[in-house]
């Protein structure tokens, strides 16, 4: 019998990604709109910032849902109320400050959103924690953006009911608030993950990390489901890591690394995709499987002791920051068309 390679509750969570990235252009959208409607220097500069840092946690959003490695589509009544919503920001209906005040409520949305995702992935696996680490930079700057809100509404909604100009020292209790959240998480959050483009070696050590991961969730889960859930996981983020690596990352250093050495890390991967589509029609509890696992787990281990020592080196010294950049974005969009390819053709 062949291992299924979904398990409902990693769709289930992925629904929820595609659900928070769907909001996250609905809240860029908004913000565009929203800073040559204010009619205020002040306030336009805050909303330019908040774009500035939505615009770059869109990025992080996408590459958190390609190292999840789990496609999913939002659900119709979600994409109905996102269409809904943006129909609202683009009419007359409502006041400039009615919309910022739906804008806020919308950023609770998001929060609400990313950190039941992170309370869910610790239910399922260390794995998806892994994966999702880089949402907490979004959890966290949605939880800032909120309180500066609270600022703008303050200030648009006095000027609305009387025509008159709102405390300013609100300004201060808004800064407040996010420096003492920035006290209690910034340095654990923000500066692991300050920035959407990350390099070929960041998004490649992502990779190796989760699927070390994921094989110690497999040895040390005696439940065959588990253990199937486990190894489905880890079949779609080899697969898709594999050809990306064969796609993107070998065709842009060949010239640059010893062709030796680049021909031996494509032999040695390829040859493991034949070996999972065996592994998935093998028992997950006999111990010819586990015996295949030790074996897949060996070659790996030191694939990427190869990889990260010689290879990264290759790509240090032979490309800028922004190419190594560039090179991780085209990294991410062939893993993304590999996972899509899956998602709809499942086995």
């Amino acid at each position: 019998m062949v291992m299924t390679l979904d398990d409902t509750k990693r769709m289930a969570i992925a629904m929820q990604l595609s659900e928070m990235k769907a909001l996250q252009q609905v809240l860029i959208s908004n913000e565009q709109k929203f800073i040559s409607a204010v009619g205020d220097s002040e306030i336009s500069k805050r909303l330019q910032d908040m774009l500035q840092d939505d615009q770059k946690n869109m990025g992080v959003l996408e590459t958190v849902m390609v190292q999840y490695g789990v496609k999913a589509e939002a659900k119709e009544t979600f994409n109905e109320y996102m269409q809904q919503i943006e129909k609202l920001m683009s009419g007359d209906k409502l006041t400039i400050y009615e919309k910022v005040f739906q804008h806020e409520l919308l950023k609770h949305q998001q929060v609400m959103l990313g950190l039941i995702i992170h309370k869910a992935a610790q239910k399922v696996g260390a794995d998806v924690e892994a994966a999702i680490t880089p949402l907490n930079t979004v959890n966290f700057e949605n939880r800032a953006h909120q309180e500066q809100l609270k600022g703008v509404l303050e200030i648009l909604g006095v000027r609305e009911l009387t025509g008159q100009e709102a405390d300013q020292g609100l300004w201060a209790r808004v800064q407040d608030a996010v420096a003492a959240m920035t006290g209690v998480v910034g340095s654990a959050v923000t500066q692991a993950s300050d920035k959407s483009d990350m390099n070929l070696q960041d998004i490649l050590r992502m990779d190796h990390q989760k699927v070390v991961v994921l094989f110690g969730e497999i040895e040390q889960s005696q439940d065959p489901n588990k253990r199937r859930e486990y190894f489905g996981q880890m079949y779609k983020d080899l697969r898709a890591h594999i050809l990306a690596e064969d796609n993107v990352a070998y065709p842009a250093v060949r010239g640059k690394y010893a062709e030796s050495d680049l021909q031996e890390l494509y032999s040695e991967q390829d040859s493991w995709l034949p070996k999972l589509d065996q592994m998935r029609s093998m028992d997950p509890m006999s111990e010819h499987f586990m015996n295949e696992l030790r074996t897949l787990r060996e070659e790996i281990m030191d694939h990427v002791r190869q990889e990260e020592s010689t290879f990264f080196a290759a790509i240090r010294d032979n490309f800028s920051s922004d190419q190594s950049e560039q090179l991780a974005t085209q990294f991410k969009q062939y893993k993304s068309k590999v996972q899509d390819e899956m998602a709809a053709n499942p086995k």
